[in-house]
């Protein structure tokens, strides 16, 4: 079946926050295409430093989720538009932990979730997460 009009693509926005570390590659922090938010994959960095923080899973676990809220606050967004989620950890033992701070950000109506474990992370992390997010509607 032939279609009679071309479907237009969406435009592509890159985010770039004023407040987030530089990118460690060459990569968005996050990309606005229609409604949605696509965020690359945040790790413990602190962003006044650019350095991994210190302390346990719990700890790098709420950096990286405090990374993401200061990346979708940047777009007026919050957690209530994370749609899906990717958590990428070193150890899956640390699940419980991780899961306990995550909980905090996401207090209802928590978004779809994939978690994996994975070899290795950039700088060493033990832990990453990527979120999808959509804008509500105008």
């Amino acid at each position: 079946m032939l279609l009679k009009k071309p479907i237009a693509m969406n435009s592509k926005i890159v985010v770039r926050p004023v407040q987030a570390s530089p990118p460690l590659g060459p990569y968005s922090h996050a990309v606005r295409t229609g409604n949605l938010l696509f965020c690359s994959g945040q790790i413990p960095v602190d962003p006044a430093t650019g350095e991994l923080v210190s302390g346990d899973i719990q700890a790098q676990t709420r950096q990286v989720l405090l990374n993401i809220q200061s990346l979708l606050q940047s777009e007026k967004l919050t957690f209530d538009h994370v749609i899906k989620s990717t958590v990428y950890l070193t150890d899956l033992r640390d699940f419980a932990l991780m899961n306990k701070i995550y909980a905090e950000f996401f207090r209802r109506d928590p978004p779809a979730r994939s978690t994996v474990q994975v070899a290795a992370l950039p700088k060493g992390a033990g832990i990453e997460i990527e979120v999808m997010a959509a804008y509500p509607a105008a």
